[in-house]
This record gives C-alpha cells, sequence and structure tokens, in this order.
C-alpha cells in the first residue's frame, strides 16, 4: 500500500478556461514520479468530496528538503469546484506515484507528442524528460497540441521552453490550424519513418481511438495514457476497468487503467 503524504497548497491558479494549475509541496521522502504517473488527492479534514480525485502529474521538482508537483485540473463538477476554491496553505492528502507509467524509448529518431485538451497534463512531464535526453541524443522532437478553442490551450508556455517543434490547432481555428489534433498529425504521417519513430499521445477517448485508426495498418509505436474516471486509484474497486485485447480475436480480457496502466499500447485497447 502506498503511503499518503500531507502536502501545502504553494498555488492554485486558473490558467486557461476552468483550467487550473495546483502546485503542492510535499515532504521530501515522496517517491519521484516517472512521467505518466499520477497521484490521488483530496482536501484534508474535509468530508466532501467523499472520494479522492486522480490527476496526473505534469511536473516535479526536488529540493534539499522538501519537493513540490503541478497538477493541472478541469472544474467540471462540485468536487473540482471545491479544490478551485483552495487558498495557498490549505492540506492536502496525496496518494502516490501511482500506476505505469511512459517507457520513454531511447535512440529513436523522431519522438512525436499529441496532447488534447487535459491529456496535456502528463505530456508536459513526459517532454520535459524527453528534453534532458535529447540534450545527449540526436532525436528531433515534435509536439501536435489541440484544444477546442484558445482559451482552452494549456502547456505551451511550458512547451516553447523546451526544444520540440509545436504544431498547434483548435477546433474552431483561434489559435493554430483549424482542426483536429489528429488530423492535424495525419498531415505529416509520412514524414515519420516507423522504425525511428515513437509516438506519445493522451486526450479525450475520441481522440486516441481516431489516432489508433489512424495507425491501425501502420507499424508505428504509440503509447497512449488514458482518461478514467477512478474511485481508489490502486485496483481495489474495479470501476477503470477497460476493454482489452486477448491473443484470440474473438475474446476480451479486462485491465484496470489505474493499477495496469494507465499508459497503454495503444494496439491493446478495444476501442469503440
Amino acid at each position: 500500500m502506498k503511503n499518503v503524504y500531507i502536502g501545502e497548497i504553494l498555488r492554485n491558479e486558473e490558467i486557461a478556461q476552468d483550467c487550473f494549475l495546483m502546485r503542492v509541496a510535499l515532504h521530501v521522502s515522496f517517491i519521484d514520479p516517472r512521467p505518466g504517473q499520477f497521484v490521488m488527492l483530496r482536501v484534508s479534514g474535509l468530508a466532501e468530496p467523499l472520494l479522492s480525485r486522480p490527476f496526473s502529474v505534469c511536473s516535479f521538482e526536488r529540493q534539499n528538503r522538501s519537493c513540490s508537483l503541478d497538477l493541472f485540473y478541469h472544474v467540471i463538477g462540485r468536487g473540482t469546484q471545491i479544490l478551485a476554491g483552495l487558498l495557498k496553505g490549505t492540506q492536502v492528502e496525496i496518494l502516490g506515484p501511482l500506476g505505469r507509467g511512459f517507457e520513454v524509448a531511447g535512440h529513436k529518431k523522431n519522438i512525436v507528442l499529441l496532447g488534447g485538451g487535459m491529456g496535456m497534463a502528463p505530456l508536459i512531464y513526459l517532454a520535459m524528460q524527453l528534453n534532458k535526453d535529447a540534450c545527449s541524443s540526436s532525436s528531433a522532437m515534435y509536439f501536435y497540441l489541440g484544444a477546442q478553442n484558445a482559451e482552452a490551450v494549456i502547456g505551451l508556455e511550458q512547451l516553447k521552453k523546451l526544444s520540440f517543434t509545436i504544431f498547434t490547432c483548435t477546433d474552431d481555428g483561434s489559435m493554430g490550424e483549424k482542426g483536429l489534433v489528429t488530423q492535424i498529425f495525419l498531415k505529416d504521417l509520412k514524414k515519420f519513418v516507423p522504425g525511428e519513430t515513437m509516438i506519445y499521445a493522451c486526450g479525450p477517448k475520441p481522440m486516441l481511438s481516431a489516432l489508433a485508426k489512424i495507425l491501425q495498418k501502420t507499424k508505428y509505436p504509440c503509447q497512449v495514457s488514458l482518461e478514467e474516471r477512478m474511485a481508489c486509484g490502486i485496483g481495489a474497486c474495479l470501476g477503470c476497468a477497460v476493454a482489452v485485447k486477448r491473443s484470440k480475436k474473438s475474446s476480451l480480457a479486462y485491465k484496470r487503467v489505474c493499477a495496469d496502466g494507465p499508459v497503454f499500447d495503444i494496439n491493446e485497447i478495444v476501442w469503440k
């Protein structure tokens, strides 16, 4: 069982339309999370919301006597509304880091990341790690960033500090190219040789399903981080199970996003 840490909010600000960035200070004993892992968070001493909420780690820093992590979240219900009203200094309970993160592929000529909406959160942390690795390699890195509109774009300022070629697109054309992020990526797909390329993606399920359809008859390797509702974060409640393929084409199995993921091979998932 993972330890529960008591953290203190250092920052909790709206950075885009209904999107907040929370920075939490933690004890130095907190384990360094891997890109793609997440934490479960609840407010210390509050009976509501009863259940913890899952949040992907989008940044982590370690100091001599403490450490801090950044979490993006979207205000969509009562629980996140309460989080949005929390002040600096408020104590929160953090369980984690949890789940299986991204496997960082070395010696790939091309590294491609696709992020949609709040799916940017784990990819920002991954991008930071890849940027460090790229300093000692010859990898070319590309980031395709999609959102509904310019007001909903998150993470762009962080990405501009890294060694990525960035492509932005919005559904309404208010920032970057007009269109879906998968459509923009499809236009460039032939530029990347499958054996020399690794693709990472996170975003809404329709986006990931569309990406799976694009890649299904190709040999491009792709890791995806799934967004699912979670109650426990440790695989006990089975509330975040998703259908996966078995070796036999006609049969299905199920895996828990929190414990077996949230990162999976894109071809492992049954996209409905």
